[in-house]
């Protein structure tokens, strides 16, 4: 993770102790571990998991969770935006949340599931997968923090991995392969996400549901129509994690202008696959001059990076560790929401009325009980390549949700 970002003047002190293993096994050498933040002026929010204004240092009896120069960019944010201003502030985390990740043992759900062990919010971490999910449980219940890992093996303890979980992550699929689109993973992952769903709707029906398998154009459609034949969907608690087209239009874009990273915020709608990803180059903050070139340039590169990753690892994986980046991100969004901070905004993949298309990825705002309100501010004032851009996605984006609840639809769902 990276240095603390900025200096200040309240402190705000967390202890905790960790709690490991599957069943009640614990660790009798867990030793308490303090997280201390440091700032004078107000603590400002923070987006996902980058901090603003922040300095932030986890130390414990003799380091911190990564070492002595090392920072949590993960979960202390929950954290630092409750410091009162200008005054020394200690509080317990309220470590009260519970995650699982379905699909944990795969390329994405293991960094995942690291990154979410980092959160102070989180009490406890359920991993879930059909094989190899135990000795990552094992592996991630040694690191000193406060929530408790537990693993589930195959379709026998699907059910119990789900019983009160607040916020669902689903990895779970086959990654990209060279030469793979998106729609070639679908007969795959489409059963796969519509089985994993209707075990979430008998268990945790009113859990936050995070789609990450692929094709999410497809699969969030998917979902949703599982989840309204089992008669619990709620629109706004499904959502497709398109974060990552964020992550990167944020990432290149401060790259070609030379900009400081942390400062860079580009909204992307549309969908998560190709061209029906649109990054709203002009609605960066702050601002930026393009070229009609450098737009063009850059949509492109946003639209097909995924691909680019894929061809970079040449046959051995796609975007895996981005992709659980942004995914703690959105994880993280969520729990901040749940937690009661009401400035918690995001790109997401989901049910939408923006559009005349049924689902579609913008800004929404984030509180207690999923989404509060999608943004329609960034699709009003587009540029002329923007709207020509929003205009050519809809055909190809209509046709994935149709082809995603056709498939929901012609396939019986279990009782």
């Amino acid at each position: 993770m990276a240095a603390a970002t900025a200096a200040g003047a309240a402190t705000l002190s967390i202890g905790t102790t960790c709690s490991v293993g599957r069943k009640g096994v614990s660790s009798p050498q867990s030793k308490p571990c303090g997280l201390r933040l440091s700032s004078q002026n107000p603590l400002k929010s923070f987006s996902g998991l980058k901090a603003t204004t922040a300095s932030l240092a986890c130390e414990s009896e003799s380091s911190s969770f990564f070492g002595k120069e090392a920072t949590a960019g993960i979960g202390a944010a929950s954290f630092a935006r409750k410091a009162h201003k200008e005054a020394s502030v200690v509080q317990q985390p309220q470590a009260s949340y519970k995650v699982a990740v379905l699909g944990a043992a795969g390329g994405i759900g293991q960094p995942l599931a690291l990154l979410i062990k980092m959160s102070p919010l989180v009490s406890a971490l359920h991993l879930y997968d059909i094989a190899n999910v135990k000795g990552v449980a094992a592996d991630l219940s040694h690191c000193n923090t406060p929530s408790q890992v537990l693993d589930f093996t195959g379709a026998d303890e699907l059910a119990e991995s789900l019983k009160g979980v607040d916020v669902v992550v689903i990895p779970a699929g086959v990654p990209r392969k060279p030469g793979m689109t998106r729609d070639d993973l679908f007969n795959i992952n489409a059963g796969i996400v519509k089985n994993l769903i209707e075990a979430v709707a008998d268990n945790c029906p009113d859990a936050f549901i995070h789609i990450i398998s692929n094709p999410v154009n497809s699969t969030v459609p998917i979902a949703a129509e599982v989840l309204k034949q089992k008669g619990v969907y709620n629109p706004k608690k499904l959502f497709g994690v398109s974060t990552l087209d964020v992550v990167r239009a944020n990432t290149f874009v401060a790259q070609k202008k030379n900009l400081k990273l942390i400062d860079v915020d580009v909204p992307v709608v549309g969908g998560h696959a190709g061209i029906t990803i649109l990054p709203l180059l002009s609605k960066t903050k702050p601002s930026v001059s393009l070229t009609d070139e450098e737009v063009h340039e850059l949509t492109v590169r946003i639209q097909n990076a995924g691909t680019e990753v894929v061809e970079a690892k040449a046959g051995a994986g796609s975007a895996t560790l981005s992709m659980a980046y942004a995914a703690a991100r959105f994880v993280e969004s969520s729990l901040r929401a749940l937690d009661g901070d009401s400035d918690v905004y995001e790109c997401s993949y989901v049910e939408s009325n923006l559009t005349e298309l049924p689902f579609f990825a913008s800004r929404v705002k984030i509180g207690k009980e999923g989404v509060e309100a999608l943004i329609p501010s960034d699709l009003q004032g587009l540029t002329e390549y923007e709207q020509k851009a929003l205009e050519a996605l809809k055909p190809e984006l209509k046709s994935s949700i149709d082809k995603g609840i056709a498939f929901a639809n012609k396939q019986p769902v279990a009782a």
